[in-house]
C-alpha cells in the first residue's frame, strides 16, 4: 500500500486542484468527512479496516518527476500548477476511528483537515482502500462469528477468486483484521506477518498411481503439517480410509496427522461421519477442514445441521465480499467546512444530505463489573464537541422527526482519535494482531441482537441538537439561494 502513486486518483481531483490553485482557494483550510450510509450484507455493524496502510501512504505521498511528466502529457495542466506539485506534500490532520473498531452508518469514520487541494487529492485512494478493506473485514467477522457458534475458526482462501493481485493481498489483510486466523496467500503472509496455511489440491492425488500413494508421499514430505484432501475419488469410500491408514503410519513414526479437508458434498453430514470415525480410530485431535464456496450463511447452516467442522476455508465469498448487500461499500467523502464556514451537500433525500461542520463522535457504553471501558456498546452520538449527557434529546440522522432522550447509566468516550498531524503519524503503526484483537473485543461488546446474521437490531447513531440545528440552518441558507 505504501508504494501507491498520487496518480491513483480520478482525473477530476487533479483538474479541481488546478482550479483551486488558479482561483487562489487551494490553501484555505478544509474539512472532509468519510462515511457510509448503509451497512453491508444487510447486517448490524461494519468492521473498520484499511486505516494503517493509508496513514503510511499519506506520510510518503509526493509527486515524482515521472508523475509530473505524465500529467504534462495530458495537455490539461499548466506549467505553474505542475511546478507547485513538485514540492507538494500532505500536511493535513486526520482524525479517525482506530482500525478494527466496529462502525455504523452516517458517522464520520475519518476526517481530513488541511489545505483544500490536499484534502481533495486524497479522496479517491482513501475511498478505494477503506471501502474495500472495511467490506472484507466485515465479511470475515460475520463468517468468524458464525463459525464460533460451533467452536470453529476461519481461514482466508480467496486469492484465486479475488479481483486481481492487489485485491487478493488487501483481502487477506482485511480478513485477518476481521478475525480470520490465517491465509493461504503467501505474499500476504510475507507482507503482513499473517500465518499462512494450506493443504494440497486434487491434482496432487491425481499425479500418483493411487490415492494412498499420494497421501503417503505428502505425509513423508510434511510429517508435522499434513492435512489430506478426501474427496478426489470417494470421500467416505476411499479418502477417509486412506487418511486413517496414513494417520496410523504417522503416529508409528512419532508424528500426528493435522487434519482432513472436505471440498464438496454435504458438509454437515460428511463432517459428522468423519468426526465419528476419526474418534473411533483414536484420532480425536485431527481437525476437519471444509471449503467449497462457503459463506457465513453456509457455515451457520452446517452448524445448525449438526456439522462437526473445525476450520472453514472461506475463499470466493470472502475475498470478493459476495452475498446479499455485498460487492461494494458505498463510502463517500464530503466537504464539511471551508475557511471556517460549514458546507454541506443538500438533496431532497435527508439520508443523502451530508452533515456540515467539524463534528465529534462519542460512544456510549454500559458499565460492567470489569469497568466502564469494557461495557456493552450502546449508542453513538455526533456533536460539535460537547460530551453527551443523560436526558439530551437526540435525533436520527435520516429522519429529524425520530428523536429520543439519552438514558442515564451510559459512560461517554471519544470514539475517534487524531492519528495524523502535520502530515505525520501521532503514534507508531499498530500491529495487525492489535487490530484483530480490537475488532474481537468490540464485536463481543455488541448486543447479540446487533451481531446476528439475519434481521439484526439497529445500533443507534444520533445527532446532538447543535448538529441537527447546524444542518437545518445551512440547508435553509442553501435553499434561499
Amino acid at each position: 500500500m505504501t508504494d501507491l502513486s498520487p496518480l491513483l486518483t480520478d482525473l477530476y481531483q487533479l483538474t479541481m486542484m488546478q482550479g483551486y490553485v488558479l482561483s487562489g482557494l487551494h490553501r484555505q483550510e478544509a474539512t472532509f468527512d468519510l462515511y457510509f450510509r448503509r451497512l453491508p450484507f444487510e447486517g448490524g455493524y461494519a468492521v473498520w479496516a484499511g486505516l494503517e496502510p493509508m496513514l503510511d501512504w499519506l506520510e510518503g505521498l509526493r509527486f515524482t518527476e515521472a508523475d509530473l511528466d505524465d500529467l504534462a502529457s495530458l495537455g490539461q495542466f499548466r506549467p505553474e500548477f505542475l511546478a507547485a506539485l513538485r514540492g507538494w506534500r500532505f500536511s493535513g490532520e486526520v482524525t479517525a476511528f482506530p482500525e478494527g473498531s466496529v462502525v455504523f452508518p452516517h458517522e464520520p469514520l475519518l476526517t481530513v483537515r488541511g489545505p483544500l487541494w490536499e484534502g481533495q487529492l486524497v479522496e479517491t485512494a482513501l475511498l478505494n482502500t477503506l471501502n474495500f478493506q472495511t467490506l472484507v473485514a466485515t465479511k470475515a467477522a460475520r463468517c468468524v462469528l458464525a463459525a464460533q457458534v460451533g467452536g470453529g475458526s476461519v481461514l482466508e482462501f480467496g486469492a484465486r477468486r479475488a479481483q486481481g493481485p492487489d485485491g487478493a493481498i488487501s483481502a487477506a489483510r482485511a480478513a485477518f483484521v476481521g478475525g480470520a486466523v490465517g491465509t493461504s496467500n503467501v505474499e500476504a503472509g510475507r507482507r503482513f506477518g499473517i500465518p499462512v496455511s494450506g493443504t494440497h489440491a486434487h491434482a496432487w492425488v491425481e499425479s500418483f498411481p493411487t490415492e494412498l500413494d499420494a497421501f503417503r508421499a505428502y505425509a513423508d514430505f510434511y510429517p508435522d503439517s499434513t492435512t489430506l484432501l478426501l474427496d478426489t475419488v470417494d470421500t467416505l469410500g476411499s479418502g477417509l480410509p486412506n487418511a486413517l491408514t496414513v494417520a496410523a503410519e504417522l503416529r508409528e513414526k512419532g508424528h500426528e496427522l493435522r487434519g482432513v479437508r472436505l471440498d464438496s458434498g454435504d458438509l454437515a453430514y460428511l463432517s459428522r461421519v468423519i468426526r465419528a470415525r476419526l474418534d473411533e480410530a483414536g484420532f480425536p485431535e485431527v481437525n476437519i477442514v471444509a471449503s467449497n464456496d462457503l459463506s457465513e450463511s453456509v457455515i451457520a447452516g452446517v452448524i445448525a445441521e449438526g456439522g462437526r467442522v473445525d476450520v472453514y476455508g472461506v475463499g470466493t465469498q470472502l475475498a470478493t465480499a459476495g452475498g446479499p448487500g455485498g460487492g461494494a461499500l458505498g463510502g463517500v467523502y464530503k466537504l464539511a467546512e471551508l475557511g471556517g464556514q460549514p458546507r454541506m451537500k443538500l438533496t431532497g433525500d435527508p439520508a443523502k444530505s451530508s452533515l456540515p461542520g467539524v463534528k465529534a463522535v462519542w460512544r456510549g457504553t454500559e458499565s460492567t463489573e470489569k469497568g466502564e471501558a469494557a461495557g456493552e456498546l450502546a449508542w453513538d452520538v455526533l456533536t460539535l464537541g460537547e460530551r453527551p449527557h443523560a436526558g439530551l434529546r437526540v435525533s436520527d440522522p435520516t429522519n429529524p422527526l425520530r428523536s429520543a432522550r439519552l438514558p442515564a447509566g451510559l459512560t461517554w468516550h471519544p470514539a475517534r482519535e487524531v492519528v495524523m498531524r502535520g502530515g505525520q503519524r501521532t503514534r507508531p503503526a499498530e500491529a495487525l494482531g492489535t487490530l484483530q484483537a480490537r475488532a474481537r473485543d468490540e464485536l463481543s461488546r455488541l448486543a447479540p441482537e446487533t451481531r446476528r446474521l439475519l434481521n439484526p437490531h439497529v445500533y443507534r447513531v444520533s445527532l446532538a441538537p447543535e448538529v441537527a440545528e447546524l444542518r437545518d440552518r445551512v440547508a435553509q441558507q442553501l435553499r434561499g439561494h
